[in-house]
């Protein structure tokens, strides 16, 4: 039977439907039950392609004497965080303050009635073990204190309310310069795997905000080391394990320090921030090597997740209760699939090897296809190995896709698709009709929307991140097609954020039901602050010099942590570097522009961008001045290239 939940739009709440337990989602319903009949709540938050959250679902949420205990002593609720990441980023500032670490999913919270906060934990195995008790054991325990020692329990949880809501900030502030440079190479350099590539050790994340700001120091200040951290970590990622060599696609993040075996998920946001990144690095080194898998990136997210112009949120790691069953392959049967494609036999042994394809496999006796370099596949018979393995796939069920349509998240793969635009065409009208779509799905009546299914009305009003991502995309929009609609939407949008979220230099991330801070650390894709002040500067630079004032203000309130610890907010750390040295506008007629368009992106100068203007020839201008004519393009390079 089917509980509270069968009638909501998220999938990952729909996969908890028919669990016994008797879910509601968020909402005055479920507090008022739990005030009525005086019980504590269990909130759970999660997604559908978090590992962990399908194996507590299997282990506890669909067992019946677990589910007997919630029933009768909780009121249980299901959030799913991508659909309300207002929620997610309060209880994970939660768990945080009451555990001293960072969080995860799934995320558990036990709240009062009065939805006060008193326990929390991550993944709860069923059996007790990991140092942990059970689940079950755990319930009757919270079920006796919440009876017994409920006073204290609150106090507990008002002392951490408290700590959520300090009532002074103290803000210490530094004085920005070009030193934020040099320190940032030296800390990437002492957390950089200087033989596989990437920062830190396992699990490895793909850190694309990273790899984009030391393309972008390697451009200003021509430091090989920021080059060949950055090329290394993005050759070592595509051998595969991390980048799906079969299908294109980048998984969310390795749980080696070589980038072999991912957790086999495939998000929406770390496919679009990698293209871009990839795109850089070929326009950086002149290799097509990062073309190229920048193309397969995009080309795998428009076959297998999109529908209709949009972008589905991601795709799963587990299939039919087994992770990463669809994208592996044994021995017998890789070789059966070169043997139906017609290859050689006796080519078949050396094929296996130079894909790692063993009898022994390196996942769990199965086998992941890796290369030793995917910059040279000079493999004989390598694409119609690739092409074997494909029709092999085509036989098995495809992992769960989690068909939501989040306004960030689409905007960051249609800017890379605008991106993609220049270098190659065919991927410029994909780009407009997808970007036009998610502004009629999405931006009603002048009010922005976070998320939706597909052909739905949607209902959660957006966030910080929401207008941040979509303004950025729509400066790239411009950038690509010089058509102003795009820059007037960017300038609305980034008004009604500012009257929105903005406070004398802060952001807040939501308003609201919860009110939380908005962060400046880049996470799994960059801060909303970073790239909410990446648009105002570009539109000071386009439109209007005073959004620079509210730039200048959020950097000199953020300035000490960013210059103190520059890498840990890469995104922040370019925008101080970007304002240190100014945006540079290549300023001329639509028709002078139009024919240089394919060509921005080679510019060195990281901070270029060209604007639609009446003046004759080109002129070059920063945010304050003019300070150069010219009339032929190639001149306006060689001015630029001596920076």
């Amino acid at each position: 039977m089917a509980n509270h939940l069968k009638n909501e739009h998220s999938p990952y709440l729909q996969q908890h439907a028919d669990n016994p337990v008797d879910w509601y989602p968020w909402g005055e319903k479920a507090f008022k039950k739990a005030q009525k009949e005086n019980k504590p709540i269990f909130l759970s938050i999660g997604y559908s392609s978090c590992h962990w959250c399908h194996v507590m679902e299997h282990e506890s949420f669909e067992d019946e004497k677990t589910a007997k205990i919630l029933n009768e002593k909780f009121i249980s609720i299901k959030v799913d965080r991508e659909e309300r990441p207002d929620i997610d980023k309060h209880f994970q500032d939660v768990y945080r303050l009451m555990n001293g670490r960072p969080g995860g999913w799934p995320t558990s919270i036990f709240l009062t009635e009065d939805l006060k906060p008193f326990y929390s934990a991550t993944y709860i195995p069923d059996e007790p073990k990991y140092g942990m008790m059970s689940f079950k054991a755990l319930l009757d325990v919270i079920t006796d204190k919440y009876k017994n020692e409920k006073e204290t329990l609150v106090d507990e949880a008002d002392k951490i309310l408290r700590h959520l809501n300090p009532k002074e900030d103290k803000i210490q502030a530094t004085k920005l310069d070009e030193s934020i440079i040099a320190r940032v190479l030296d800390q990437a350099n002492q957390l950089f795997d200087s033989k596989e590539g990437g920062f830190n050790k396992a699990p490895k994340f793909p850190q694309a905000s990273t790899l984009d700001l030391l393309l972008d120091l390697y451009r200003l200040t021509g430091e090989k080391e920021a080059l060949n951290m950055s090329i290394l970590s993005l050759s070592s990622m595509a051998r595969g394990g991390l980048y799906d060599r079969i299908e294109g696609g980048f998984c969310r993040y390795s749980t080696d320090n070589e980038w072999l075996v991912p957790h086999f998920e495939k998000m929406t946001y770390d496919n679009a921030l990698l293209s871009e990144v990839y795109l850089k690095a070929y326009h950086v080194t002149n290799n097509n090597f990062y073309k190229d898998i920048a193309f397969e990136t995009i080309d795998f997210m428009l076959e297998k997740m999109s529908q209709d112009r949009l972008f589905y949120s991601a795709s799963d790691a587990d299939t039919e209760g087994e992770e990463g069953k669809y994208f592996v392959y044994s021995y017998d049967k890789a070789l059966k699939s070169f043997e139906k494609a017609g290859i050689p036999s006796k080519e078949h042994e050396k094929l296996a090897e130079a894909l790692h394809i063993t009898k022994e496999g390196n996942f769990e006796g199965k086998n992941i296809i890796r290369v030793d370099d995917p910059s040279s596949l000079d493999i004989p018979y390598y694409k119609e190995a690739v092409e074997a393995l494909k029709k092999r796939r085509e036989k098995r069920v495809y992992p769960f896709i989690d068909t939501k349509v989040l306004v960030s998240w689409n905007a960051m793969m249609i800017k890379s698709l605008f991106k993609a635009a220049r270098t190659d065409s065919k991927y410029l009208k994909p780009a407009i009709k997808s970007l036009d779509k998610l502004l009629e799905t999405m931006y009603i009546n002048s009010q922005l929307f976070h998320s939706t299914l597909i052909g739905k009305e949607p209902k959660i009003q957006a966030f910080l991140e929401d207008y941040a991502f979509l303004g950025e995309t729509l400066i790239e929009a411009y950038e690509s097609t010089l058509d102003e609609k795009y820059l007037i939407t960017a300038t609305k949008l980034a008004n009604s954020a500012i009257e929105k979220y903005y406070v004398n230099g802060k952001w807040k991330f939501s308003r609201g039901e919860f009110e939380t801070d908005a962060d400046i650390h880049d996470s799994s894709y960059p801060s909303s602050v970073s790239t909410m002040i990446s648009l105002l500067y570009s539109l000071s630079s386009l439109v209007d010099i005073v959004y620079k004032k509210f730039v200048f203000k959020t950097l000199e309130i953020y300035s000490y942590d960013v210059m103190r610890q520059p890498i840990s907010t890469p995104k922040m750390s370019r925008m101080i570097i970007r304002y240190l040295k100014d945006d540079i506008i290549i300023k001329a007629t639509e028709e002078k522009l139009a024919l240089h368009i394919t060509e921005l992106d080679a510019i060195t100068y990281p901070f270029t961008l060209i604007k639609n203007d009446t003046n004759d020839g080109f002129m070059l201008c920063n945010s304050n001045s003019c300070f150069g004519h010219e009339k032929d393009f190639k001149e306006i390079l060689k001015v630029l290239e001596k920076r």
